[in-house]
């Protein structure tokens, strides 16, 4: 970008094209109904096996009696909405949890790369390096000690074919070249004597992304690996993933990745008849159309079974009034007749209940569907101007951007590009308020609101000083409603909230209310994301600032979110790695830095 442009959009942009069509495979279980995964038509080339896998937390059962085969070069890609329970199958596939019923077998090494990540202290570089090369200094050494111990008359020759074959397979000779070529094309640090809790989190994380590819591992399980990756990082990682000769599972949100790498797509998602599905087809766009087909046909026989339902209820009531008002006998009538009377209209009327619940269909609540509010365009007394305004900001070494203006006009748009450090994140820190910048001029109107969504860690709000009071709480022991509230009480001190324009969080489809009622630390990542993106929503902002909105989301929820920012009367900053995003939102302005 030149120096002294001006970057910025007026009008939202026209709602994203609907998606194509193909077939279903089936239920939960093979790609196929014939068989098994892809080429893993054997049991010997079989390398992860669930069986009947069940799981759950405090008594909600998040894995129901799961099947699912893996063989080498199968490429299962795990989807479905948030506390689903995709990260715990991948936990239970790995073996870092037990599953209650059921069992999983595996053959060969396995390589995992968690969405959640503890550095041990005093934890370097080093470490996950020295992790990653075990395997192969292992296999050489004993390929060395085969062959020095070799007996060429009388040797173990089926011993020595192990150790070869082994050695080869993890290409012991190319390891350390391997991992470093890994470290540089994710962009993560290669200094092995850098302490992980002095990096930063995206830093951290590829850091062992690196490293467990560079393993060559049988079965490779990995939770959302492209969250903090660019679009180089990401052309590396699908590239070794296409050529990976063994057994792959990965709980992704990234559709661009479904498409490029999967042989399968595994939902998660309970259907009508409770059981998540899998299916053959390979391309997300054929996988959300039946998805969406699905969840239409299901929507619909629900509001069906609703109006029976009160149906039902009207004549029952009905049918109990006239027993006690219309079938009344006369006055002077014997009491044994009014008894008998009565007792036959009882009977007729639960013969009447009877009749109407087996007639009745028994179709769970479909899934949740994202309600966006009507978000205004401008406050109240409006002025002539942007919405919001940055001139030439620098913030350290993370940003310099001399003669730049970035104007958010109401209505605007803003796609923000560039990969990782480029500062893409401090630049919408900027925008939103929340750091101080070394040079640089940053003007709102009077009444605008913001909505911030942070890319990682607590969410980010319209002021320093809401942010600073939701650091500090609310403790993860409140529900999702207490924290909520606290959150509002937070803007609205801050003055930050107009109290007649607040968004109700169970109006807006993100988490059910038998969520909002559990403490926020029994929610899963994802749905504390989407707890994030509620409290953003919350006081009817006139700009929202989502950096990586899509992180940690449900691949349904993406899609959704993105029409919705589409069409939103608000004015939106957006800054991705995200490759559907970006051509989704390719007609927007945008702004490449680094």
């Amino acid at each position: 970008m030149s120096e002294g442009g001006v970057v910025g959009g007026l009008g939202p942009a026209p709602r994203a094209g609907r998606l194509g069509t193909a077939s279903q495979a089936g239920e939960l279980g093979p790609a196929s109904q014939a068989g098994e995964l892809g080429p893993a038509a054997s049991a010997g080339a079989v390398q992860l096996v669930a069986e009947s896998v069940t799981y759950g937390y405090a008594g909600h059962a998040v894995l129901d009696a799961v099947d699912l085969v893996v063989g080498p070069g199968d490429r299962v890609g795990v989807v479905g909405e948030n506390g689903a329970g995709k990260t715990t199958l991948l936990r239970v596939l790995a073996g870092s949890l037990e599953p209650q019923a059921g069992r999983v077998r595996r053959v060969g090494s396995v390589a995992v790369v968690d969405q959640e990540l503890t550095v041990p202290p005093a934890a370097t570089v080093g470490t996950f390096v020295s992790e990653a090369l075990a395997g192969a200094r292992a296999a050489s050494a004993d390929l060395e000690a085969v062959i020095a111990s070799f007996d060429h008359e009388r040797g173990d020759l089926g011993r020595l074919t192990d150790a070869v074959a082994r050695y080869e397979q993890l290409a012991g000779w190319d390891a350390d070249r391997r991992v470093d070529e890994a470290l540089t094309r994710f962009g993560a640090p290669r200094d092995p004597g850098l302490l992980l809790d002095e990096l930063s989190v995206g830093e951290r994380y590829r850091v062992r992304l690196a490293c467990r590819i560079a393993e060559r591992a049988d079965v490779l399980l990995l939770d959302e690996p492209t969250n903090h990756l660019d679009a180089a990082g990401i052309e590396y990682l699908t590239g070794q993933l296409r050529d990976w000769p063994g057994a792959i599972v990965i709980v992704t949100h990234d559709r661009r990745l479904l498409d490029d790498v999967m042989t399968a797509i595994l939902d998660l998602d309970p259907s009508m008849d409770g059981r998540p599905a899998l299916y053959g087809a390979t391309r997300y766009s054929d996988y959300r159309f039946l998805k969406s087909q699905m969840v239409r046909r299901w929507r619909s026989r629900y509001r069906a079974e609703r109006k029976r339902a009160v149906a039902l209820a009207e004549r029952l009531d009905s049918t109990y009034e006239n027993l006690s008002d219309e079938w009344r006998p006369p006055k002077g009538s014997q009491t044994h007749r009014r008894a008998t009377r009565a007792r036959g209209h009882v009977k007729a009327a639960d013969r009447l209940i009877q009749k109407l619940e087996q007639e009745s269909v028994q179709v769970p609540t479909p899934p949740l569907e994202l309600t966006f509010p009507d978000l205004p365009s401008l406050p109240p007394d409006p002025r002539p101007g942007p919405l919001l305004e940055l001139r030439a900001p620098r913030i350290g070494s993370r940003l310099d951007l001399p003669g730049v203006r970035v104007e958010v006009p109401a209505c605007g748009r803003l796609l923000v590009t560039g990969p990782n450090g480029s500062g893409k994140s401090t630049l919408l820190a900027a925008l939103a308020g929340t750091l101080e910048m070394d040079r640089g001029v940053r003007s709102i109107a009077p009444g605008v609101r913001l909505g911030v969504l942070a890319q990682e860690g607590p969410t980010e709000h319209a002021t320093a000083a809401a942010q600073r009071a939701y650091v500090a709480g609310p403790p993860e022991e409140l529900t999702g409603f207490e924290a909520y509230a606290r959150h509002a009480l937070t803007l609205l001190e801050a003055g930050a909230l107009d109290p007649a324009r607040l968004v109700p969080v169970a109006a807006q489809g993100l988490l059910t209310e038998e969520d909002l009622e559990r403490p926020l630390r029994e929610l899963s990542v994802g749905q504390r994301r989407r707890f994030d993106l509620a409290c953003a929503l919350l006081a009817a902002p006139h700009v929202l600032i989502f950096d990586e909105p899509t992180n940690h989301l449900s691949v349904g929820l993406v899609d959704e979110l993105t029409a919705a920012l589409r069409v939103t009367s608000a004015a939106v900053v957006v800054a991705t790695h995200d490759r559907r995003l970006r051509a989704d939102l390719s007609d927007w302005p945008e702004l490449t830095l680094g």
